[in-house]
């Protein structure tokens, strides 16, 4: 048995066409990422929560500019901004695939079928996209902000499986191409959805309700895309798992079909229904007892524990920038939706630059050291949106430079983060999908103290410019603790 798995595993590594089909996932689910998270999602709910728009003198320039005046969002009682209540959203949904990850990360090694939870994750994210078409105003809100956290939910549910195929099918030199590979597939494939949505509302629309309903249209595109192309992925990426020979009677739970069964030969419907609940809370208590296992295994590797702190603290500040970009240039600067559309549009195209120089620039000078530069320019990005003020004539190209410099790095430390760690981890082990799950739950605990963390100072301040100021903070604990890793030769072409 045990050669079977590992003559799989040769036919497997470094195949051309499951490599393809591996990358051909960012393809499908990163329109998710810039529809939905980065542009016309974002801007979409800030012109439904915002009343009105009114004039304001600026003494300096003896001009006046338009400043929003959003509706407030009453929840138990209390009224919140609502830029703080999406970011409380997020916080809500990176909450959620936290306690789901672990628990269906060991199912899927336990079952052998992270594949079909790959397929759930994307679907139930591509389905909700399509659900935020609902969405018409301040009267279903909530529904708004339902759809968004599923969709987040599939999107970084789906990440968890999606990358922990990742040391499964490529050695360790060809992990770093790979996996800027993918960041590349996926940038490329967002930006001709954006483009096709932008045509959509910026051209053909002829007001601003036209306007809104092709921006439904595109939430409902965005999922056909996502749900579509996945299916070419999902076609050649093999299952991959340790199948235990024990397994609950039918697997009633997982599969609709055993449902409906009477199941007499097996002691009647309710027997092999307690079997398998018995069989989910043993699986659920092993797999938070095995991810807390493996986090001690892993911090007691000296490079591993100075990555995985380093990547914690770094990720606060760059995932909860990624996630809040775009309702900053809309909240604090009220840039018009076409420019800041098109700008992020042009950082899009500059993160598949920034992947491609990263991962050819860590051949030469190694991982640590380019995390390193990465997390430097995400401080300079952080200190120079502090410092933009609405009423500076040049605020709109000072916005500019600051999207310039976050183009730049965003993939890059992303792609390199990524197969950092899948080097870094023990070769040919059964226990990937439970290495990436820690790895994923990691980033989401992050997620979740940055959202939470800009919300309340949105919240508190009633501006993002604090906000983002505070993720500096968490960049240079990153930065301090990413120095601390020794410099390893893995194998004779690259260093970390």
């Amino acid at each position: 048995m045990q050669e079977t798995n590992q003559t799989t595993t040769r036919r497997i590594k470094n195949n051309p066409k499951i490599m393809k089909a591996w990358a051909a996932y960012d393809w499908a689910n990163s329109v998710y990422s810039l529809v939905i998270t980065s542009t016309i999602f974002p801007i979409y709910y800030a012109i439904l929560t915002t009343v009105t728009e009114k004039k304001v003198f600026v003494e300096e320039t003896g001009e006046s500019i338009m400043v929003p005046v959003r509706n407030q969002i009453t929840v138990f009682g209390e009224s919140y901004h609502p830029d703080a209540i999406y970011g409380y959203s997020l916080t809500i949904s990176f909450f959620i695939v936290v306690l789901l990850s672990p628990f269906l990360s060991s199912l899927a090694d336990t079952i052998g079928n992270k594949k079909s939870f790959l397929q759930f994750f994307c679907y139930l994210g591509a389905t909700s996209c399509m659900g935020l078409a609902m969405f018409t105003g301040m009267n279903n809100v909530f529904l708004g902000l339902l759809f968004s956290i599923t969709a987040s939910v599939g999107f970084w549910g789906s990440l968890v499986f999606y990358n922990s195929f990742l040391p499964d099918i490529a050695t360790r030199d060809k992990q770093d191409a790979l996996s800027a590979r993918g960041y590349v597939y996926g940038y490329i494939g967002s930006v001709v959805l954006v483009i096709i949505c932008l045509i959509l509302i910026q051209v053909l629309a002829k007001d601003a309700e036209q306007a809104k309903l092709y921006t439904r249209i595109s939430f409902l595109l965005t999922g056909a895309w996502w749900f579509g192309f996945a299916q070419y992925t999902f076609r050649h990426l093999p299952q991959f798992g340790m199948v235990k020979d024990q397994l609950p009677k039918d697997l009633v739970l997982l599969n609709y079909k055993n449902i409906f069964k009477k199941h007499e030969e097996q002691g009647g419907f309710g027997e092999v229904l307690k079997d398998n609940v018995s069989f989910y809370v043993d699986v659920a208590k092993e797999s938070f007892n095995e991810l807390f296992k493996v986090g001690r295994t892993l911090f007691k590797d000296a490079n591993l524990k100075y990555f995985l702190s380093s990547f914690f603290f770094y990720s606060v500040g760059m995932q909860t920038i990624f996630l809040m970009a775009t309702l900053f240039g809309k909240s604090e600067i009220n840039l018009e939706q076409g420019k800041l559309i098109a700008t992020l549009l042009i950082i899009q195209i500059e993160a598949i630059i920034g992947a491609i120089i990263f991962s050819r620039l860590s051949r030469r000078i190694g991982n640590k050291n380019v995390i390193s530069i990465a997390i430097v320019l995400w401080m300079v990005a952080c200190l120079s949106a502090y410092f933009l003020n609405k009423e500076n004539p040049y605020v709109e190209y000072q916005f500019y430079g600051v999207a310039a410099i976050v183009g730049l790095v965003m993939g890059g430390l992303q792609a390199m983060s990524r197969s950092t760690y899948s080097k870094l981890l023990p070769e040919e082990s059964n226990d990937n999908t439970t290495y990436f799950s820690f790895y994923d739950v990691l980033e989401k605990l992050a997620i979740i103290l940055g959202t939470f963390i800009f919300a309340t100072l949105i919240d508190r301040f009633d501006n993002m410019r604090y906000a983002a100021l505070s993720m500096t903070l968490f960049f240079t604990v990153g930065l301090i603790l990413i120095r601390f890793m020794k410099l390893q030769i893995i194998n004779k072409k690259e260093t970390l």
